[in-house]
């Protein structure tokens, strides 16, 4: 069962998608909402499989949306605009519903659904929109299970290497990126994250000892972590 949250700032437009979901009883509708800034906070309470989501619309727009979600869910972009459809397919969103639409095409968006919610297609739009305006975002997109969450970049302690991939510590968490670490190193801030290692990266405001060992260093983080510092890295510890 695929939980659905229908986001449209027309009453007609939700009337309709609630209509056509009735034949399909692997989809349940959570909620719904008329506007960006309640679309945010619906989504982020019942964490959807699956949304609905208009373009253009009071508070945020449908794209600024994504930009606030706990959890990237799978998008059907559903709008009367037909200006945003490239930008949509681009970023390989699962459909675009041009208004009006008939049931015909509606079923064929549906049927684009991945099964597997691990594979989400709109993974692309939700990095971009994240990083849009600014160096180094201050969020990023990490797999939690078999979900893409966003993780605040300051809630991260370390970062560690896994082999193409990258295990980010958190408080009381880690979470798996499909980045490898050199690629994750980029982009974090340098004032606040330095690599002490091939395999490691520290977050500096969590650091709380460092131990010398002859030449030698380890970096002691907040969460009791031992982090062993190369001495290919050592010039770029700062203390």
């Amino acid at each position: 069962m695929k939980k659905v949250i229908l986001i449209d700032d027309e009453s007609a437009g939700r009337k309709l998608l609630r209509e056509y979901l009735e034949d399909f009883p692997g989809y349940v509708i959570v909620g719904e909402a008329n506007n960006g800034v309640d679309a945010v906070k619906i989504c982020n309470k019942f964490r959807p499989d699956l949304i609905f989501l208009d373009v253009q619309m009071p508070g945020l727009t449908g794209f600024e949306v994504l930009t606030h979600l706990a959890e990237i869910p799978q998008i059907i972009f559903s709008t009367a605009y037909d200006e945003y459809a490239l930008e949509a397919f681009e970023v390989h969103a699962v459909d675009y519903l041009l208004k009006p639409y008939t049931k015909e095409r509606f079923s064929r968006a549906l049927a684009r659904v991945p099964a597997d919610e691990s594979r989400n297609s709109v993974t692309p739009l939700a990095e971009s929109l994240l990083a849009a305006g600014a160096k180094y975002p201050a969020r990023i997109l990490v797999n939690k299970g078999r979900r893409m969450v966003t993780l605040k970049v300051e809630d991260i302690i370390w970062v560690e290497a896994a082999g193409d991939y990258s295990r980010l510590h958190a408080e009381g968490t880690t979470y798996l990126s499909n980045y490898g670490i050199s690629a994750i190193e980029e982009k974090l801030d340098p004032q606040s994250f330095i690599r002490v290692h091939r395999s490691s990266i520290i977050n500096l405001q969590r650091v709380r000892e460092l131990h010398r060992y002859g030449k030698s260093y380890d970096v002691v983080m907040e969460n009791g972590t031992v982090v062993r510092v190369s001495r290919s890295y050592l010039d770029k510890l700062k203390y």
